[in-house]
């Protein structure tokens, strides 16, 4: 019998926010629950209550409670939640206005400064003020092209005080990846860096702000913050500084509607022009408390560093961290600079209690043969969160063994288009090898097998089957929800496909595999490429994969391209170990056909690699957004490989 990594103490349960929040349950519902599936199926079975429940146990800010909690149940889409409430997305994180830290903002040159929850509120305050000053209203949109600083979150946050909605993408998308989001949305403000630092590099973005402001008809007033230095902003449009009014008018938070618009996100456009996710300020607020608070158990106090930039969904989720009173780790530049251990400096230093990154960050420093529990005093952690990609069973071990042992390591998977996750960490549950650990609580989230069954031990579709707060209200600029329908809908009427391909393990827990659209299917069989990638990362000489299936002779075949470590070549030997390895811990079907090595592996800006752009390319199909990429000169590694022609 499977035996768990690692397992919560009995002090950590019965102080978590989870254990509180069951205790108010019982008693004001009477309900008790025998352990965590129970309490899961019940947030399912009667998702009204629990939503409901969720807003009265955090005691959501309003100036309006709700009359109604769930109306058209049966509709999905068409849901509508919470009828009747007003509030504020933004009053909800700003409840503090003490001279405690709030914000510890870091960039890879060794920048650091603090902001306090009294200078956060002044600041937003008076960005507040200059908004509403420019005309910026209720329903307007103000953009990002800016990094993960301080002014960021300031930003957003005047942005949703008065009502506006917020966008944002990282600096280093091109012209064209900022106008395919932007264009669409047509901000009436935009805050812009003059650069940024990225692996020992100064990037200036001058040239670039400028011409995005000159292509953004819709553009009233351009905002330069300045990152870098040594530039003249002014000459782009008006500096931060000048913005924030000397004398502001009082703070006063819009009153909105629970599905007003809060965000406007972006899903990876790697297939075509981005669509522009609208997602609402009661839903996101009321998904984040149960994420980061009953799951992630963040408390007053925990320091929460996430890795991630401004065109990732997990800033936005980071953000909400301010409201379970947590100081939030800012960090902008490359996790690897100087060196491969920067992170584990940060944390250190920082006493960093919440830790998160992506599964190719454990997985890298793994392979530069870091020993952090040697090197480091990471005493404060107590969990690490992983997304991004499915995180390795060797990855799992690497952590317990290498960085801490008393951790609750939960890999978490979701994404962008429910401002959340499907699966979650639990610092209730146990840790076994290569499992995210629960269903997220008010998920009602099934494996669907060809048939359209649900199965358990088996793998299939994730679907939600259930209408939850955080699904989008909708896609910018699709007034009649068809493009909408078309993400998510088309597979099974009235029930959310995410595109995951998984299944529920006999823990409890779940198992992804992959993207459904990635999912191999060598002579008629599905094989998740996850299964693929976990063995080829025990190769110490590979440093990175991708594996596509390419048509071949009236099939399917796997071909693995891999990139080396330096001083090593891909050679006959290496291959047949590469080719044991995975036969040995798979199935002879999930033995590729074709190991090719490559300099580089394409990958989206938020790291996440790319494998149906790679698809495409070995079946000479164009990939209709390149610009969606971190490096896309890396996709013409993969064409017209001799290899492949025979």
């Amino acid at each position: 019998m499977q035996q768990p990594l690692w397992s919560p103490s009995t002090q950590r349960i019965a102080q978590s926010r989870l254990t509180a929040f069951q205790a108010y349950l019982h008693q004001n519902y009477g309900l008790q629950f025998s352990d965590f599936s129970s309490l899961q199926q019940w947030s399912t079975s009667d998702t009204a209550t629990f939503w409901k429940c969720v807003w009265d146990f955090f005691g959501v800010i309003a100036s309006q409670q709700p009359k109604t909690i769930l109306e058209h149940a049966d509709k999905f889409p068409g849901a509508k939640w919470f009828s009747g409430a007003r509030f504020n997305y933004a009053e909800n994180l700003l409840q503090r206005k003490d001279d405690g830290i709030a914000l510890i903002g870091r960039l890879e040159t060794g920048a650091r400064r603090e902001v306090s929850h009294a200078e956060l509120y002044e600041a937003v305050t008076g960005l507040a003020s200059s908004l509403r000053k420019l005309g910026v209203g209720v329903g307007d949109r103000v953009a990002g092209f800016m990094p993960n600083v301080p002014e960021t979150v300031i930003a957003m946050l005047a942005t949703t005080s008065i009502g506006a909605i917020w966008s944002s993408c990282s600096p280093d998308f091109g012209i064209s990846g900022v106008m395919d989001r932007f264009g669409q949305i047509q901000p009436k403000v935009m805050f812009a860096c003059d650069g940024y630092f990225y692996n020992g590099k100064v990037n200036d973005c001058s040239d670039r702000v400028r011409d995005i402001a000159a292509k953004l008809d819709s553009l009233e007033k351009l905002v330069i913050v300045p990152v870098i230095g040594g530039l003249k902003p002014a000459d782009l449009g008006v500096v931060w500084e000048e913005l924030l009014d000397p004398k502001p008018m009082p703070l006063h938070f819009e009153q909105l509607p629970f599905d007003h618009p809060l965000y406007i996100l972006y899903s990876s456009g790697t297939t075509g022009i981005p669509k522009c996710i609208v997602h609402c300020a009661g839903g996101t607020l009321l998904k984040h408390y149960v994420e980061q608070q009953l799951h992630a158990d963040i408390q007053p106090g925990d320091v929460l560093y996430y890795f991630t930039t401004c065109g990732w969904m997990m800033w936005n989720w980071l953000v909400s961290g301010l409201t379970a009173g947590a100081v939030l780790v800012l960090y902008d530049g490359s996790p690897f600079y100087p060196d491969a251990k920067a992170m584990f400096d940060m944390a250190e230093q920082e006493h960093v209690s919440i830790f998160g990154t992506s599964a190719k960050y454990i997985a890298a420093v793994e392979k530069a043969h870091l020993i952090p529990k040697q090197s480091h005093d990471l005493s404060a952690i107590k969990s690490i969160l992983t997304t991004g990609s499915p995180l390795s069973h060797e990855s799992f071990r690497y952590v317990y063994r290498d960085i801490k042992e008393d951790v609750c390591l939960s890999s978490i998977s979701g994404g962008t288009d429910i401002m959340g996750c499907f699966t979650l960490g639990n610092v209730c549950l146990p840790v076994y090898e290569g499992e995210l650990q629960c269903l997220a609580l008010g998920m009602a989230v099934e494996f669907w097998n060809d048939e359209g069954r649900p199965v358990k031990c088996e793998k299939g579709e994730l679907v939600c089957v259930k209408p939850f707060p955080s699904a989008p209200i909708g896609f910018w600029n699709d007034p009649d929800d068809e493009k909408y329908r078309a993400a998510y809908f088309d597979m099974y009427p009235n029930i959310w496909a995410h595109g995951d391909y998984g299944e529920i393990t006999k823990h409890g827990g779940v198992i992804i595999y992959g993207r459904s659209d990635a999912v191999l299917n060598p002579g008629g069989v599905r094989i998740g490429t996850a299964e693929i990638y976990r063995q080829v990362e025990k190769i110490d000489q590979v440093l990175d994969s991708i594996c596509i299936g390419q048509q071949w002779q009236d099939d399917v075949r796997v071909v693995l391209f891999v990139v080396m470590r330096e001083g090593h070549l891909l050679d006959d030997n290496l291959s047949d170990v590469i080719k044991k390895t995975i036969r040995q811990n798979t199935t002879p079907r999930h033995v590729p056909a074709k190991i090719i090595a490559v300099p580089e592996i394409p990958r989206t800006l938020s790291g996440k690699i790319v494998e149906l752009a790679v698809r495409n390319i070995v079946h000479d199909k164009p990939v209709k957004n390149t610009d969606a990429l971190a490096n896309p000169h890396a996709l013409d590694y993969f064409k017209n490989i001799p290899e492949l022609q025979s």
